[in-house]
């Protein structure tokens, strides 16, 4: 049965479905009223629209997203269009995980209707999609991403598993963080017990696609810079996150680096002396943040800056991608050297900082600041550089909530998992074992990749922690039907959708 057989078959999810369609509008339009304008990050939205402006095969951050606005830029040029697909395409994704979990594992109807009202009226995703930003996009591909792993794990078919594969890469194409799925969907695999050749089929064609994308990419990055990579990123983001343990490594432990790094080290140390006193440089004290990678002044930028003193014309692009390779190599020296400090003082904040996300550029509108770049304004037909808001500031509270909510629902998480395998779970409930195996190993690898490589805050955690919370649900109702003495038979059978919906009153 497909999903929206599933919704419209029953009276009680036609319900849902009629209650989620206008509420997702007016939720929208009242939003759009207080915040008339798209919101702009520094650096991140101005990319994007200048690599669809110029329509450029590549820049500092993948493609994807930028070719999304180039081809929205065909039928409309609004701000408000851009940012009512990324709230809809959002919201489509996150009920149609919701509603997925409904058909394969059967929730009861207090659970059902909790998680169903908490997606809906979920206050991040109006704030993620109101930005030009690849974060909203991203977010609803990685749900409808997941969600098809979930059907293709029970009930696959040839076309789902192709569908999935182009979900997969235009995933890739969006966000580089996506280069962790591929290891989610090999579990998936296993835990597929229907159709498996035709399923690593699927897998394989995903792989093809995204195998060819990094070397045509590759292949551009040499042409502009000389070296073949992939993505620049990856050395920047090395040396970022080395620095910030090396700033606390005592000059008398310091080990004299090779030859090749000296240029670089002496402008990392001169910068670290020059920045001691925490009262004129608070940005210092700042534990595993991204700062070395952006800022003008960093060492990092410093060094890149001094290698095209002779070349006016060389581009940023160019100038982020010939230094790259340099920018890996020291900061994995440095990594290797004092592998103690980085632990400390960058992998243990990180690791503090996925359990509580900080809230980051959500807290405010537009990031606070009421102005966008000549580019935006062109591309949007924005009247003047101004935006504004129809609320008396462009401060957001609404989602201040969040950090505490996700450190709370990481511990529930982890114990009713634990409650699930350690009460025998597993074994009278196939479907939601395979289910929670999987949601186990989107968590420890995104735990791996975000901690060691990739900065944190909430707008890059929110695929995570929106399945891990789904999956909470359902766990903790297996424990209120255990703790209330529930027949394991009678349970097992009600989550596999066995048994008819009158039993449901009776659990």
């Amino acid at each position: 049965m497909s999903l929206l057989k599933f919704i419209f078959r029953d009276p009680e999810y036609t319900w849902f479905a009629r209650i989620a369609i206008p509420s997702i509008i007016i939720q929208f339009c009242v939003f759009k009223f207080c915040y008339p304008y798209a919101g702009f990050i520094n650096g991140d939205s101005y990319v994007y629209i200048e690599t669809a402006y110029h329509n450029l095969p590549l820049n500092t951050y993948p493609i994807g997203y930028s070719k999304f606005l180039r081809l929205f830029s065909v039928f409309t040029r609004s701000d408000t269009a851009v940012v009512a697909f990324q709230y809809f395409f959002l919201q489509a994704s996150s009920l149609s995980l919701v509603f997925t979990l409904f058909h394969f594992y059967k929730p009861a109807r207090l659970t059902r209707i909790l998680l169903f009202f908490c997606m809906l009226f979920n206050p991040a995703f109006l704030y993620l999609a109101n930005y030009i930003s690849s974060d909203a996009i991203f977010l609803a591909v990685s749900l409808t991403w997941f969600t098809l792993l979930i059907w293709i794990m029970n009930k696959p078919t040839g076309l789902l598993v192709v569908v999935n594969a182009l979900v997969l890469f235009a995933a890739f194409t969006v966000r580089y963080n996506a280069l962790f799925y591929p290891v989610i969907s090999i579990v998936a695999l296993f835990l597929t017990r229907k159709r498996v050749w035709m399923n690593i089929g699927g897998f394989a064609i995903s792989i093809l696609l995204i195998v060819a994308f990094v070397q045509a990419t590759s292949l551009k990055y040499k042409e502009i810079s000389g070296y073949r990579q992939f993505s620049p990123f990856t050395g920047w983001q090395m040396a970022n996150n080395a620095l910030y343990a090396y700033r606390y490594v005592d000059s008398a432990r310091r080990t004299e680096v090779p030859n090749r790094f000296k240029v670089i080290d002496n402008l990392v140390r001169n910068y670290f002396d020059s920045t001691r006193d925490l009262n004129k440089h608070p940005e210092e004290g700042v534990l595993a943040g991204t700062a070395y990678m952006w800022e003008a002044n960093s060492p990092l930028s410093i060094y890149m800056e001094s290698k095209f003193k002779k070349d006016s014309t060389a581009s940023a692009l160019k100038k982020w991608a010939v230094a790259a390779p340099m920018m890996q190599d020291y900061g994995s020296f440095l990594v290797r050297t004092y592998p103690v400090e980085f632990a400390k003082y960058y992998l243990i904040p990180n690791a503090m900082k996925y359990y509580v996300p900080p809230v980051e550029f959500l807290d405010h509108y537009s990031t606070g600041i009421d102005s966008v770049a000549q580019i935006a304004q062109v591309w949007f037909d924005y009247k003047s550089k101004k935006i504004r808001t129809n609320l008396k500031d462009f401060k957001v509270n609404v989602l201040n909530f969040y950090p505490v909510f996700t450190g709370t629902m990481h511990v529930v998480l982890i114990l009713s998992m634990l409650s699930f395998f350690l009460l025998n779970g597993y074994r009278h409930y196939p479907q939601l074992k395979r289910g929670i195996l999987l949601v186990i190993t989107l968590w420890a690898v995104n735990f791996g990749f975000s901690v060691f490589a990739s900065p944190i805050a909430l707008r890059f955690q929110l695929f995570p922690i929106l399945v891990s919370f789904s999956f909470t649900f359902l766990l903790v109702e297996f424990l209120i039907h255990a703790t209330q003495g529930v027949s394991k038979e009678d349970d097992a059978a009600k989550f596999n959708g066995l048994v008819a919906d009158q039993s449901e009153t009776a659990i």
